[in-house]
């Protein structure tokens, strides 16, 4: 097996690598928007490289890959399965793999206290690849802060060549970041993308879909061809702002965007249905009796009688965002507007319904990922930039 440097150019769907004491760390902000913000849920989520792949072409049967995991769990709820690592080959799922080890982080959600468990490096083997000249992608997983530390192979590596593809930006919530999704290639943006045949760049950001300036900037600054936002359902679950303020950061989100992308097609897509939330305000919360019982379960706390002082919900965040992006268009014939509930709806809940009340399984990030690529890619023409 011979060593292949772990170069800018062999990485996807990050935009930032950190050199650390063991190898490179891929981030989904760039430093500056890191540097804004001391929020430790965003500092992890943003570092779980949802989307960020290993991506080269080679001769290679077999790849060697380590890699320095961290994953989460928390006191009283049994063990996060560890995160999945997806080889495809040629644009195929050929091989899966996990690292068991690595390092531990054990949250008391109680206390709000954490202890970490350092571990070792793993090394993930892939073998039997094809014998002949391919493309090889790596998908991390997209729920453990991932370094990477070495890469080997029997076979000379060489970056992707550039074939044209179109690249899809994308932001949204947990269920973007890929929730309870089976693997990384199987949370709904990566679904989709596959499907329409453009390269993902997943800004899903767990509990930090919120509207933030320098999100929109690294948006504004990132190359792409298509763009789209999924706003809502963080804003209500963690009971952020008023409906005073919703529509003048909806503008300004969108208007950082379109300073970096004035005609590039950009879509925003309002919540998928989510019961607990259609009528009542947040703020979201674990629901103790399913903690005493080893679960994990969300439960709205607020009081519908607040929508009159202006608290959000899912219904009044459909609204103004419908409203906003009719507004809009008049000067920006490039924005569309989608309702989430045309992704899952209530007759999908009635056969999928949400396992935590918040969040997607994996069947469910199936079906989303097939809407959306039929609804929202349908009048993005195909895989090559024009």
């Amino acid at each position: 097996m011979h060593p292949t440097p772990l170069t800018a150019d062999l990485v996807r769907g990050a935009l930032d690598l950190e050199r650390t004491e063991h190898g490179l760390l891929p981030h989904r902000l760039p430093a500056r928007a890191r540097a804004q913000c001391s929020d430790p849920q965003l500092a992890m989520v943003e570092s779980q490289p949802s989307g960020v792949r290993l991506a080269f072409r080679t001769r290679a049967t077999a790849v060697e890959l380590d890699t320095l995991p961290t994953k989460r769990n928390y006191v009283g709820v049994p063990s996060r399965p560890d995160g999945v690592y997806d080889l495809l080959v040629d644009g195929e799922l050929t091989g899966q793999t996990v690292a068991r080890g690595g390092t531990t982080l054990v949250v008391d959600l109680a206390t709000g206290s954490t202890e970490r468990h350092q571990g070792p490096v793993v090394t993930l083997s892939f073998t039997g690849l094809p014998d002949r000249e391919k493309d090889v992608e790596i998908w991390l997983p997209h729920n453990e802060t991932t370094e990477l530390v070495a890469l080997r192979a029997d076979a000379p590596v060489e970056p992707l060549p550039d074939r044209g593809r179109k690249v899809w930006l994308h932001h949204g919530s947990s269920i973007s970041h890929g929730s309870d999704a089976a693997s990384p290639t199987a949370i709904w943006p990566a679904r989709a993308a596959a499907l329409a045949g453009v390269d993902l760049i997943n800004l899903g950001l767990g509990g930090s879909a919120l509207l933030d300036p320098f999100t929109a900037r690294a948006m504004r600054d990132t190359p792409a061809d298509l763009i789209s936002v999924k706003i809502g359902i963080n804003l209500v679950n963690l009971d952020l702002m008023r409906l005073r303020a919703f529509a003048p950061a909806v503008h300004g989100f969108l208007d950082t965007i379109r300073d970096g992308h004035p005609d590039t097609p950009l879509l925003v897509v309002s919540p998928i249905l989510c019961p607990i939330h259609e009528d009542t305000p947040g703020p979201g919360a674990f629901d103790p009796e399913a903690l005493r019982e080893g679960r994990l379960r969300f439960v709205a706390t607020g009081d519908p009688a607040e929508r009159a002082a202006g608290k959000l919900t899912l219904t009044v965040i459909r609204e103004e965002l419908a409203r906003v992006v009719e507004q809009r268009r008049a000067e920006d014939p490039h924005l569309r507007h989608l309702d989430g509930r045309d992704l899952y709806g209530e007759r999908d809940h009635a056969e999928l319904p949400l396992p935590d009340a918040l969040h997607p399984d994996a069947a469910t990030h199936r079906l989303i990922g097939e809407r959306f690529a039929e609804l929202a890619f349908r009048d993005w023409s195909g895989a090559a930039r024009d």
